[in-house]
C-alpha cells in the first residue's frame, strides 16, 4: 500500500471484544477463571515432574517443557487483555507491540516442535523400544528442546524484522486483542511484500516440517501397533499416545482455522482465544487427567493412599 501523509504510529489501538460495559465484565471474569487454571495447571505439572523421581523419563522432560511454552504464551496475552477489559483505551505502544509479535511467533513454533519431538519420542518408544534407552537419552532430549526453541527463536526473530520494515499511521487500530503480525501487515501504509515473503516461508518450512514429523511418526506407530498380535498390548500401547494426539489436533486445528480460514484472515476473534488461551489451559489437564502416572504421582506428592 503506498504510504500516505499521516504520522508514524507511537502506538496501536486494540479493537477489544466489544464496548458494552456488562460484557465487558463477564469476559474479564471468564479470562481471568482460564488464566487462573491455565497457571495453576501448568505450574501444577511443572512441580509434580521435577518433585517425581518416577516421572524424569523423557516424554515427561518434554512435558514439562510445554508445560513451561504453554504457560509463557498466555502470560503474554492475557494480563495485557485483563487490563484492557476494564480500561476505556485499549491500546499498545509500539515497542510492546514489537515484543508481542516476537514472544508471540517465537512460542508458537516451538510449542509446534516441543509436540514433534513428542511425536518422535513415541514414535521410538512403540517402533523401537529395544533402543529407547539409547536413542531418547537426556543428551538427545536437551538437544531437541533446544532445538525446538532455536527455531522458535528464528521465526520470533523473523517475523519482528518483518513488522520492522512496515510502516503505521498513528490511527491505526488492530481488530484483535493483541499484537500479531497477520493483522499488522494488514494496517500497514508501506510495501508488505517482504511481510508477506517472510510470514509465508515461516508457515510453510516451520509449520509444514512439524506437522510432517508427527504425521510420519504416527503412521510408523500404527503400522506397529497394528502388526501386534495381542489387543491388551495393542490397547496399552495405544493409550500412550492418545493423550498427545488429543493435544496436537486442538493446537492445529485452532491454528488451521486462525490463519488458513479465508472467511476470518486471521482476525476471528474467538478462534484466536481458543488458539492462544483455551489450548495452554486444556494441555495439562489432558496430560494429567487420562494418565495413571501422573494421577498416582498427584497422590504420592499429597501423601494420599
Amino acid at each position: 500500500m503506498a504510504q500516505s501523509n499521516c504520522t508514524q504510529a507511537t502506538e496501536f489501538s486494540l479493537a477489544g471484544f466489544t464496548e458494552d460495559p456488562v460484557t465487558q465484565v463477564y469476559l474479564f471474569l471468564l479470562f481471568l477463571l482460564t488464566y487462573l487454571v491455565t497457571i495453576v495447571g501448568n505450574l501444577g505439572i511443572i512441580i509434580l515432574i521435577r518433585a517425581s523421581p518416577h516421572l524424569h523419563s523423557p516424554m515427561y522432560y518434554f512435558l514439562g517443557n510445554l508445560a513451561f511454552v504453554d504457560l509463557c504464551f498466555s502470560t503474554i496475552i492475557t494480563p495485557k487483555m485483563l487490563v484492557d477489559l476494564m480500561s476505556e483505551k485499549k491500546s499498545i505502544a509500539y515497542a510492546g507491540c514489537v515484543a508481542q509479535v516476537f514472544l508471540f511467533q517465537l512460542l508458537g513454533i516451538t510449542e509446534c516442535f516441543l509436540l514433534a519431538s513428542m511425536a518422535y519420542d513415541r514414535y521410538v518408544a512403540i517402533c523401537h523400544p529395544l533402543l529407547y534407552p539409547l536413542v531418547m537419552s537426556p543428551k538427545c532430549c536437551f538437544q531437541l528442546v533446544t532445538g525446538s526453541c532455536l527455531v522458535g527463536l528464528t521465526n520470533g526473530v523473523g517475523q519482528t524484522i518483518s513488522m520492522s520494515t512496515l510502516s503505521f499511521c498513528s490511527s491505526s487500530t488492530i481488530n484483535l486483542f493483541f499484537c500479531d503480525i497477520s493483522p499488522l501487515i494488514s494496517l500497514s501504509t508501506s510495501d508488505t511484500t517482504l511481510s508477506h515473503i517472510i510470514l509465508t516461508t515461516a508457515a510453510s518450512l516451520f509449520g509444514v516440517s512439524s506437522i510432517l514429523v508427527i504425521l510420519l511418526s504416527y503412521m510408523a506407530i500404527i503400522a506397529t501397533i497394528l502388526s501386534i498380535n495381542s489387543a491388551e498390548v495393542k490397547h496399552k500401547a495405544f493409550s500412550t499416545c492418545t493423550s498427545h494426539l488429543t493435544a496436537v489436533s486442538i493446537l492445529y486445528g485452532a491454528s488451521f482455522f486462525t490463519y488458513l480460514n479465508p472467511s476470518s484472515r486471521g482476525a476471528d476473534k474467538w478462534a484466536v482465544v481458543f488458539y492462544a488461551m483455551v489450548t495452554p489451559m486444556l494441555n495439562p489437564l489432558i496430560y494429567s487427567l487420562r494418565n495413571k502416572e501422573v494421577k498416582e504421582a498427584f497422590r504420592r506428592l499429597l501423601k494420599i493412599k
